[in-house]
């Protein structure tokens, strides 16, 4: 394993400071990191070191493997009673000539056109508007598995889930075990941003807490069901808000074991309240990627957006801990474009994915949302004239999305 001769390398670094020699000892032995030695890593650590650590544990955990999935976003609404200062994607009611508003009706038709085609997930997360309530969503929810049982429903997050329950006048525990009844198969990890108050005040402060999505996600977990969690970096917080939010979800995670991918999200400052303030740069994204790998030690995989950080930072991520960039999604995404992302009109074909994996000695493998393998993509090798895959359609919404 070449990440084990790095390693083995940087251990015997006699430049090396104490307490990084003493942080790479700790991942040779399995152990885990404090607190404080997440917040050293962000003030003293170079990215070269730390993607010897983050790299060293990726492949231990998954090799060369990496996972993508073939799926597809609905957005019910862009509109949104919560005004966060770092969101590009969401309009105010007031601005209501500005956004989309779909009915049930319209959102069954985008999954509808996806019949015949060998997707796996339905990825479903939005603004947050009083129609859009428990009722809708249950029986949305219910619609799509009647129609396509297998089909697996990702769909909203805590900040969407505490506003209908607190409408429907339901706990979280009974709110969570509806949606399940309903044919909710799993959450995405968004809403989350930065857990500290401190932050969250600042950037998010009408909408739920910290503290309220991480009860959330763990009604959910009791059920026996699985999540994701997210992180909003590279804005106005300092390093120890970042080391503090993995800290609640290590915690959260030790407690329940329901996450299955942690996701960092860059800030992106196009049209939005916080214009004002610079982005992170790829080395510092390099950078999070492998900390993150680091410091959540009891999660099995850390994901990169392609979709948000463009395709060839994705590809250097596979470097820095990564070892899952998403799936196809089919430009039915506009929150990370509204953001000023690298791909504005994010899709890529199964064969493109594939294509971009294996140009950095990885092995990609297509994955169904839980992790289970569809297909491994190690020794496949694709026909010039017909390619072996499956183009997905584009959805070409009635609503003006951009």
């Amino acid at each position: 394993m070449r990440s084990a001769e790095q390693l083995h390398t940087l251990l015997a670094d006699k430049n090396l400071s104490k307490d990084l020699h003493d942080i790479a000892q700790k991942i040779k032995n399995e152990e885990r990191i404090t607190f404080d030695e997440g917040v050293l890593l962000y003030e003293k650590a170079d990215v070269g070191y730390l993607g010897v650590l983050a790299n060293y544990i990726r492949e231990k955990k998954h090799g060369d493997t990496t996972y993508f999935n073939r799926n597809f976003h609905i957005e019910p609404t862009n509109l949104c009673v919560y005004d966060c200062k770092f969101c590009s994607y969401s309009r105010l009611i007031k601005e209501r000539a500005e956004g989309w508003e779909y009915t049930m009706d319209q959102m069954f038709e985008m999954v509808t056109k996806y019949d015949g085609q060998p997707v796996t997930e339905v990825h479903i997360v939005g603004g947050v508007l009083p129609q859009y309530d428990m009722k809708f969503y249950s029986e949305f929810f219910s619609r799509i598995k009647a129609h396509r049982p297998e089909l697996h429903v990702k769909a909203l997050t805590p900040v969407e889930y505490h506003y209908i329950f607190k409408k429907a006048k339901v706990n979280y525990a009974d709110g969570m075990q509806a949606m399940k009844e309903a044919g909710l198969d799993s959450m995405p990890g968004g809403g989350a941003e930065i857990f500290h108050p401190e932050i969250r005040e600042q950037i998010a402060a009408d909408k739920c807490t910290g503290d309220q999505w991480l009860q959330i996600h763990e009604e959910w977990h009791k059920l026996g069901m699985r999540s994701n969690a997210t992180m909003l970096y590279g804005h106005i917080e300092q390093y120890w808000h970042r080391v503090h939010h993995m800290e609640e979800l290590r915690k959260l995670q030790d407690k329940t074991g329901g996450f299955q991918a942690f996701i960092p999200l860059k800030f992106r400052n196009k049209d939005n309240q916080m214009s004002n303030v610079s982005e992170a740069s790829v080395i510092e994204d390099l950078r999070n990627y492998a900390i993150s790998r680091i410091y959540l030690d009891n999660f099995d995989h850390i994901k990169s957006y392609w979709a948000m950080i463009g395709r060839s930072t994705s590809q250097l991520s596979l470097n820095f801990g990564v070892d899952d960039i998403d799936g196809t999604i089919d430009d039915t995404t506009k929150i990370y474009s509204m953001a000023g992302a690298e791909e504005q009109h994010p899709g890529m074909s199964t064969r493109e994915l594939v294509e971009l994996i294996k140009h950095v000695g990885r092995y990609p493998v297509e994955r169904d949302t839980l992790y289970n393998i569809v297909t491994d993509f190690k020794d496949v090798v694709f026909e010039e004239e017909r390619p072996n895959y499956f183009a997905l359609p584009v959805i070409n919404p009635t609503a003006t999305k951009n």
